[in-house]
């Protein structure tokens, strides 16, 4: 509300910048979804799990957030966390653990210790979000390259076993993977589509490839999840 406040105090809700607001908030919407469901997925929750939590917190950030220009979404960061939590405790122990973090967030931000964050080192940030970076990257080898499930607990366990199953590596599977990222890439490079998120780009070319050619093995939401369900959860 404060946010809505402060943006009719400098004018930004007059008609003549609704058109942009909306162009905005359409492209965030179409990038973020398919974001949410990704991190679902690899948090090990159901695609429509993602896009629920994307809904939900994207309208509540908006309506009681502090600031007018801010976008929340799903963060990478997480996807470590959760996934570990889902394997041994199912959705309800992340649903658990939800709550309980952002009980967390709540106190500290009534507290106002978001203060202390001045005074964790450098290294300590640029490190973490390193190793998740590197969890994640070889976290994504299976769905990029079209690889069977794979075992391991552990990271060192989980790399051997996907260097294992490298030689079955997907063909088509990894070539629209690969044309995805040079999208992602290189698009803003392209007359006419600079202003066009990436992710955007690749998100239509390769829904688009693979439903009109219907590459055999190459796993979609449909054949992977069942679809998305076309109403709200019960």
């Amino acid at each position: 509300m404060i946010a809505i406040r402060e943006a009719w105090q400098a004018g930004l809700l007059r008609r003549d910048h609704w058109l942009r607001n909306l162009i905005a908030g359409f492209v965030v919407g179409v990038v973020a979804l398919p974001l949410a469901m990704a991190f679902a997925i690899a948090s090990g929750a159901k695609p429509e799990q993602g896009i629920y939590t994307a809904i939900v917190a994207g309208g509540l950030v908006s309506l009681f957030g502090g600031s007018r220009l801010q976008i929340a979404g799903p963060t990478g960061a997480f996807v470590v966390i959760l996934a570990g939590v889902t394997a041994k405790h199912g959705i309800d122990g992340l649903q658990i653990a939800t709550f309980m973090a952002g009980a967390m967030l709540l106190a500290l931000g009534l507290t106002r210790m978001g203060g202390i964050i001045r005074f964790i080192p450098d290294p300590v940030i640029t490190g973490f979000t390193a190793g998740i970076g590197v969890i994640i990257f070889v976290g994504q080898w299976r769905y990029f390259l079209g690889l069977p499930p794979t075992g391991g607990e552990h990271f060192h366990q989980k790399v051997w076993e996907l260097v294992q199953v490298l030689p079955q590596t997907h063909l088509t599977t990894a070539m629209i993977a690969l044309g995805s990222l040079a999208a992602v890439v290189f698009s803003a490079r392209v007359s006419g589509l600079k202003r066009v998120p990436g992710p955007l780009v690749a998100l239509v070319l390769a829904t688009s490839a693979q439903a009109y050619f219907q590459f055999a093995g190459v796993a979609t939401i449909g054949t992977a999840f069942g679809g998305i369900p076309r109403g709200l959860p019960s």
